[in-house]
């Protein structure tokens, strides 16, 4: 140790230390000395190398936060944390192999982020963290079945192993915890089988989230006593099932995700319109769901005319907080929102079976910012309401069978950043000096009756643009081909009929025709017989 050390240590006799962001490559030294410490906070740094072994020595600790550094191990001989130590965020590093403890007493725990494989799993169930409510590994390099040993964590409230490469199946005692387990996130691992059906009957269950594994078979019955869920995301696996009108009592429901699965049959629950007062987004994209779109059912869904702004998340201790995410089709890709904003509402409904006209129901949710019913099979008019969705970012439309003119309303949706209305049958003028014709021509090819700016294909001015104008086209072209036709065959006419019936006109077309070929071919004789009161002709070979 230094001088300056030593003098920072006998001066400094600290309780709180927060160097956050303060581009540190090394741990102070003078740390280690600091017996007092409870609270240390190095995070957002750019200290390299292991973790010092010392730091779990200073027995007042209580509060570590390591994170979005470039660490990469612990230190050897490894020690036993601090026994006080109740929070340690190890997330955003580089560290990997295994974890070696998990502390007893410690409320929150963040390996995510890293480069970690396995945990080390305790010899002693007295052993096991008894405390704690937060537990993320997410976004590491986990593989193999999940290990039963996390359902003993008795007081745990959120469990997040997303983004790793777990497989196999879903232990039915991560289920059957959920009576005290609020979070649970599988999210993009290798998951198999079925969900298991063992949700307790006092499920506390806030968030499920199981999108992109390979999950099959059907929805759990027994989900539906999880009365407080919020955030249902199953998108992306291969569950058989149909609209799940089980949980149509579950007054809780904020986000409903069933993209990319093999649900089927019609949306929207028989005998009830009162569903899902709360919902904000719902992605039923890219199933088999068939039928018209459940116009009634859509005036109970008050979540998509939110009154105030708040965040979707989940207060684990006082002011640490777990936030959900959600991924959504806009403006023709993927986006990931990290954080959920209530007043973000979007539904996809793209890459069905739908039929029918889309309901006025639908144009009254004045928050909507994505609109998406791509590819189905949706007819009758874009609704002149349109207008009253003027938070509306992306509207998608495309490869339906949708009719009628553009409705001048649309203008009216000043945040419109992405619209696609091509492969339908629109016809009409593309609405004018508006934002609309500052789109793209793909946004409305493949409407053969559409016309004017940003398409190439000119409006006329004394016609109603649509269908009289395309035919009016296609009559001008028919009359054309028909006139080089009748043309031709009259000119034809004009020569070969008198050839055929006036013998006089007969033989002085073949006169001069003989007398320019001998011009140009001197070898040639032609001689003319008459026979029978009519001309024949005779040709030789004349040799010079």
């Amino acid at each position: 140790m230094n001088e300056s050390d030593s003098i920072l240590s006998s001066v400094l006799n600290m309780t709180t230390l927060k160097l956050a962001g303060c581009k540190l490559g090394t741990f102070p030294a003078f740390l280690r000395h600091q017996s007092k410490l409870s609270d240390l906070d190095l995070s957002d740094n750019q200290i390299q190398g292991s973790i010092p072994s010392w730091i779990w020595k200073l027995e007042s600790l209580t509060y570590l936060n390591l994170s979005h550094n470039f660490l990469t191990d612990f230190e050897r001989p490894l020690q036993d944390l601090s026994s006080s130590l109740t929070l340690l965020d190890l997330h955003d590093n580089q560290i990997h192999g295994q974890i070696p403890f998990l502390p007893r007493r410690a409320v929150y725990l963040d390996y995510s982020a890293n480069r970690f494989s396995s945990v080390v799993i305790p010899a002693n169930t007295g052993d096991y963290p008894a405390y704690t409510i937060f537990l993320s590994l997410s976004n590491n390099s986990f593989h193999g079945h999940i290990p039963t040993f996390f359902c003993n964590f008795s007081s745990l409230q959120v469990l997040d192993l997303s983004l790793n490469n777990f497989s196999g199946s879903i232990p039915s005692c991560l289920m059957a915890m959920t009576e005290t387990l609020a979070i649970l996130n599988l999210r993009k691992n290798g998951l198999r089988g079925v969900i298991p059906d063992e949700f307790p009957t006092l499920c506390a269950l806030r968030t499920l989230d199981l999108n992109g594994n390979q999950l099959d078979g059907p929805m759990p019955k027994s989900l539906v006593n999880c009365v407080k869920v919020e955030v249902l995301d199953l998108g992306i696996n291969r569950i058989v099932d149909g609209f799940p009108c089980s949980l149509k009592n579950i007054s809780t429901l904020r986000v409903l995700v069933l993209r990319q699965n093999n649900f089927h049959g019609s949306i929207g629950c028989p005998n009830t319109n009162d569903i899902w007062k709360t919902l904000q987004i719902a992605d039923l994209a890219s199933n088999n769901f068939t039928g018209v779109l459940p116009g009634k059912s859509f005036t109970t869904w008050e979540g998509m005319m939110p009154d105030e702004a708040q965040t979707l998340q989940y207060e684990i201790t006082i002011n640490v907080y777990y936030q959900d995410t959600v991924s959504i089709s806009s403006k023709g890709r993927r986006v990931q929102w990290v954080k959920i904003l209530t007043f973000f509402t979007a539904i996809d409904f793209s890459c069905n079976h739908l039929v029918g006209k889309i309901p006025e129901e639908m144009m009254n949710f004045e928050a909507l910012y994505i609109l998406n019913l791509l590819n189905n099979a949706l007819t009758g008019q874009i609704p002149s309401s349109i207008g009253n969705l003027r938070k509306l970012e992306s509207l998608d439309l495309s490869n339906n069978s949708l009719t009628g003119e553009i409705p001048a309303q649309m203008a009216d949706l000043n945040f419109l950043s992405s619209l696609n209305l091509s492969y339908n049958h629109l016809d009409g003028r593309i609405p004018t000096g508006t934002q609309i014709q500052s789109f793209e021509a793909y946004s409305f090819i493949g409407n053969h009756g559409l016309c004017g700016p940003p398409l190439t294909t000119n409006c006329s001015i004394n016609e109603k643009p649509g269908t009289s104008r395309t035919s009016h086209s296609e009559n001008s072209i028919n009359w054309n081909f028909i006139s080089v036709e009748v043309g031709f065959v009259f000119g034809i006419g004009i020569v070969l009929l008198p050839l055929f019936f006036w013998n006089p006109w007969r033989t002085w077309y073949w006169q001069h025709i003989d007398d320019l070929l001998y011009r140009v071919f001197p070898q040639l004789n032609f001689r003319y017989e008459c026979r029978g009161g009519k001309y024949y002709r005779t040709l030789r070979w004349q040799s010079h």
